[in-house]
């Protein structure tokens, strides 16, 4: 059996009761940090936390050779994942692949960024639509810098629609773990290019570290919030479409947001 697991969003302990008794009765344990990653452990306080020697895995183990996918005929394989493992498409392309072979699956759930935002931030889970990733900027053979305009595209279908967007920072394994200032850098950019003057007077939330005991929430107009100081990774950001009375109240009172959101 291969078996999906979601360790959370900070810590080894953010794992679930279920998750960790399936470890513990696992053949083998693999592990990816490469889509998401646990900045309060690392892997000797896990192994010694879940009792296990734990494999951990490169991109290209799992996106383009996942040939330990067939242990899992023979043994119990648990594969983890930081958040929710069923989030990334990749992982739910490595189940797939493991139902074509014949193996049995299951997923056990973990915390996820995608519902963590709401609570910490107070922005309501229905009001969100598509979310987006902005990726880093990269220069070409020839010496030219791409910048995706992809991310700005759907933030402003979003908030033309009334809707917010929850927008996810890169992770690469060269550049390292993008910052929301970083993030918002990018989008002034865009929008500067498109001579636009849709991005700075926009409110916009960013969340430092979820799941630890200490996270950072700060919200902020974006010409301001570009300079805040929000530490060590992870960080994402949400842009707002036009907030209920309540989500502005609560913006104010949990993410110490611009009083005047509230008129």
């Amino acid at each position: 059996m291969l078996n999906f697991i979601g360790l959370g969003l900070y810590d080894e302990k953010d794992i679930s009761v279920k998750g960790l008794e399936t470890i513990k009765n696992a053949d083998k344990v693999y592990l990816e940090f490469y889509t998401s990653h646990l900045f309060g452990t690392d892997i000797k306080k896990m192994e010694q936390f879940y009792g296990k020697k734990i494999h951990v895995l490169k991109r290209e183990d799992v996106e383009q050779h996942p040939d330990w996918i067939d242990e899992a005929k023979e043994k119990n394989i648990v594969f983890l994942t930081g958040g929710d493992s069923m989030v990334a498409t990749t992982h739910v392309d490595l189940r797939i692949r493991a139902i074509d072979k014949g193996i049995w699956t299951s997923v056990i759930h973990g915390a996820s960024i995608a519902s963590a935002v709401c609570g910490l931030t107070g922005l309501q889970n229905y009001r969100f639509s598509k979310s987006t990733t902005i990726p880093f900027p990269y220069t070409t053979g020839r010496g030219k810098t791409i910048v995706s305009e992809v991310p700005y595209d759907t933030i402003k279908s979003n908030f033309e629609q009334g809707l917010h967007t929850l927008v996810y920072l890169d992770i690469d394994m060269d550049k390292g773990y993008m910052s929301i200032n970083k993030g918002l850098e990018i989008l002034q950019g865009i929008d500067k290019k498109r001579r636009k003057n849709f991005i700075n007077d926009k409110i916009a939330v960013g969340v430092a570290r979820a799941g630890s005991d200490n996270p950072v929430i700060k919200a902020d107009y974006i010409s301001s919030l570009i300079d805040f100081e929000f530490g060590s990774p992870l960080h994402i950001l949400a842009i707002p479409g036009p907030l209920h009375f309540i989500e502005a109240e609560a913006l104010v009172k949990l993410a110490d947001g611009p009083e005047q959101i509230l008129d």
